[in-house]
């Protein structure tokens, strides 16, 4: 600069006014340098580089570009050329270098954020990223890079050690243990669920507390983002699926059978003792025929032993009608394409109540997905309602307001007829 306003002097400028202009001759000239940096490195440098990347032969590569990192990197130029060139400007080059120092510390942050955030983008695609999610980590990593940073952006502002600074945050130690509660009680939590293997991206996980019931989609430092089955989202400190309970329907997806746990209510005023003409009809059901006949035997050779059994049936063992029609659901399910025949598979009696004698069925789809199950869920209870009634049996169902409407009718008929007979 004193170059310049000499020469300034020498075409007989005041040497105020030369001064002054060759501080803005000054000021302008480096920031043309500036903008010209800033040109070459953005329109010629990071052109290249994005040619060499999307031309590479590692296709996790073009990841870096989506997170502009040499973009950011590039912000870096301009802000060393300021640095180099604050000594020509000796009254404004502590200024100019603080400034100039700041802005490469922030630049540097941003670079390295989107740095963390490109390495957990290239980890997710691969599979153990589903296993053992690192998006936990790398955000407590981000925050102590920023906290660091942040030191030494005020240590360079004020002018002093960092160190002297990093001294004084045991005396915050309190505050920031409050600032950063979640952030340390998730980061613990993310260690256990990853070692413990308890969450994975992509579980079905069933948390009524916080209302979630859908697969997860993200675990993060602090939160663990589920997409219920309406599609809203739903947001679960990651601490509570340490301290609270909760339903992962893995084991349920990794096992390949998906359960079936329905009853049907039967009316115990249609349960009855089988008599030879209904047995007769039953034996002509497929999958009672033998099981029917070779029950028959069994039970002949038992009742031989009681002579009073043909005084009394109820001396005796016999067949009855709710017992053929739970055997018949029994085999109807060991032959349906459908049933996991190598899982669980019960047909069972619950204890009778007010509504009736319900028949459990217990069993396994060999089909996870759940519309599959649903629709093989249906196929089996719509053909067990419509065939109940070849066994004498009724469903119970509570009285309905056309039920309700018929026995009135039907009382006023009758109180008419014993009128007129009257």
């Amino acid at each position: 600069m004193e170059a310049i306003q000499s020469l300034l002097i020498g075409w007989d400028i005041t040497p105020t006014i030369a001064k002054y202009l060759a501080l803005s001759i000054m000021v302008l000239l480096i920031g043309i340098i500036c903008i010209i940096a800033n040109i070459l490195s953005k329109k010629v440098v990071i052109r290249l580089i994005t040619h060499y990347v999307t031309q590479s032969k590692f296709p996790r590569a073009s990841i870096v570009l989506k997170r502009k990192v040499f973009d950011k990197l590039s912000h870096i130029v301009p802000a060393i050329i300021m640095y180099y060139f604050s000594a020509t400007l000796p009254a404004y080059q502590m200024v100019i270098e603080k400034g100039a120092v700041t802005y490469i510390l922030v630049v540097g942050l941003m670079v390295v954020s989107a740095l963390l955030t490109t390495v957990n983008d290239i980890y997710q695609t691969y599979d153990i990223s589903k296993i053992k999610p690192i998006k936990g980590y790398i955000q407590v990593v981000n925050i102590v890079v920023m906290i660091l940073g942040g030191i030494l952006v005020i240590s360079n502002l004020m002018g002093e050690n960092p160190l002297i600074l990093l001294s004084g945050i045991g005396a915050l130690s309190a505050v920031l243990m409050l600032v950063f509660r979640d952030s340390l009680l998730g980061l613990v939590a993310g260690i256990q669920l990853a070692a413990n293997d308890m969450v994975r991206v992509g579980d079905w996980i069933e948390m009524p507390k916080y209302g979630a019931n859908g697969n997860i989609i993200d675990i993060s430092l602090n939160t663990v983002s589920v997409q219920n089955f309406d599609k809203t989202i739903t947001s679960v400190p990651s601490y509570a699926l340490i301290s609270d309970s909760f339903i992962n329907w893995r084991g349920m997806e990794s096992s390949g059978g998906r359960r079936i746990k329905r009853s049907i209510l039967i009316d115990t005023n249609s349960i009855t003792l089988c008599t030879e003409t209904m047995l007769e009809k039953y034996k002509q059901i497929h999958y009672l025929k033998d099981v029917i006949t070779d029950t028959e035997k069994e039970i002949a050779d038992y009742n031989t032993k009681f002579e009073k059994y043909e005084e009394n049936r109820v001396n005796g063992r016999s067949l009855t009608n709710i017992g053929v029609f739970r055997t018949y659901i029994n085999q109807y399910l060991k032959h349906h394409p459908g049933i996991n025949q190598n899982m669980t598979l019960l047909v069972r009696q619950l204890p009778p109540s007010e509504h009736g004698l319900p028949i459990e069925i217990y069993a396994f789809t060999n089909d996870i997905k759940w519309d599959v199950y649903e629709s093989i869920q249906s196929d089996i209870f719509d053909h067990l309602l419509a065939v109940v009634h070849e066994f004498e049996l009724k469903v119970f169902q509570n009285p309905s307001g056309n039920d309700i409407k018929d026995l009135l009718s039907e009382t006023k008929k009758k109180t008419v007829r014993y009128k007129s007979v009257g």
